[in-house]
This record gives C-alpha cells, structure tokens and sequence, in this order.
C-alpha cells in the first residue's frame, strides 16, 4: 500500500491488500452497529472511530492479517481471550487464515466506549 494521504476509510480499505478487505468491512460494520454516533476518520493514516472528540478504535488491513489498535484495559478473563491476538504492547492482530472472533472484537470495542464515555465526563 503505497499511498499514504487517504481522505476516507472507504478510500483506505480501497487501499488495503485484497486478502483483508473482508475483514475490514465487517469490523467497520461491528464498530458502526456498537457505535451508531461514532464518526470514521483517518488517524495514524489507517482507519478510526471517534466519538466526543476522542478516538475510539483504530483498525488496519494488512496481507495476513488486520489488527485493531489499541489494547483497552480489561479483567484478567479479558486478558486470557485476548492472549493469542497480542502482538506488540497495544495491538491484537487477527490472521486471515482464521475466522473473525467476532465476539472479542466487540468485547474490545464496548470497553473502547466505556472508557470514551469516562473520558467524556471527566473533561
């Protein structure tokens, strides 16, 4: 992927490897059915949900696998789903050659919104 200023998530998708457009879709539409007020951007060049302000979730599409940035705080239960998607200090990495986990990726997604939602009454 050699362009780098994407005005659109569709326009970044659009970018992506072809292998990893699949997965992205369905997380974008994850994301919009937990976040219906959220709004998506570019950050980081790579797609992202913001509400309040605040970034929420950002995802990204490579040619094995897509990844969602960054790793919420969570229980040690959260901690052990999410172990075998850990690649680096803030990054869960899903391999094409898997199905979506579909259910840890709204369970990430729901404490991004809580913490949002804490973050907001804080300010």
């Amino acid at each position: 992927m050699a362009k780098t200023d994407f005005r659109s998530v569709d326009e970044y998708i659009a970018a992506c490897p072809p292998e990893s457009q699949a997965y992205l879709q369905e997380i974008r539409r994850l994301i919009r059915k937990l976040a219906p007020d959220a709004k998506e951007r570019i950050s980081y060049q790579i797609a992202a949900f913001e509400r309040n302000g605040k970034n929420i979730v950002h995802f990204a599409g490579w040619k094995k696998h897509v990844s969602l940035y960054p790793i919420p705080a969570g229980s040690e239960a959260f901690e052990r789903q999410i172990a075998n998607y850990v690649d680096g200090k803030g990054t869960l990495k899903f391999p094409l050659d898997e199905p979506l986990p579909i259910k840890l990726i709204e369970r990430v997604v729901k404490l991004h919104l809580q913490a949002n939602k804490m973050k907001t009454k804080g300010d």
